[in-house]
């Protein structure tokens, strides 16, 4: 059974940090463009940060920037995406996806391509 399982989620203060961890099971990510997705009751779901095959390349909103850090582990079968200077805007469920034969992780991330795969999510609540 293929499965993504996220993990890392939590309450932090403003201008904190949490790494979110997303690992596969199942399956292997080699193959897979990744990415992570964000998600506020009532809005639409909005890519966050993809990241390629190789994890040599790598798009973001524009809204994390700077900010966010997305990174892949193959031999780990796990993909991360480091949070830093947290703002309660970030506050959301955050989703990790895959979906294989694909090499635009920008088409992926903008939502012209969909993934094949959803983790369940993690609750990422930033509020002092």
């Amino acid at each position: 059974q293929l499965q993504l399982v996220e993990s890392g989620g939590g309450l932090v203060q403003p201008g904190g940090t949490l790494r979110l961890s997303c690992a596969a099971s199942g399956f292997t990510l080699t193959n897979y463009v990744i990415g992570w997705f964000r998600q506020v009751p009532g809005k639409e779901r909005e890519g966050v940060s993809c990241i390629s095959k190789s994890g040599f390349a790598a798009n973001y909103a524009d809204a994390v920037k700077g900010r966010f850090t997305i990174s892949r582990d193959n031999a780990k079968n796990t993909v991360y995406l480091q949070m830093n200077s947290l703002k309660p805007e970030d506050t959301a469920v955050y989703y990790c996806a895959a979906r294989p034969l694909i090499t635009s992780t920008q088409a992926m991330c903008e939502g012209r391509i969909a993934p094949d795969y959803w983790g369940q999510g993690t609750q990422v609540t930033v509020s002092s």
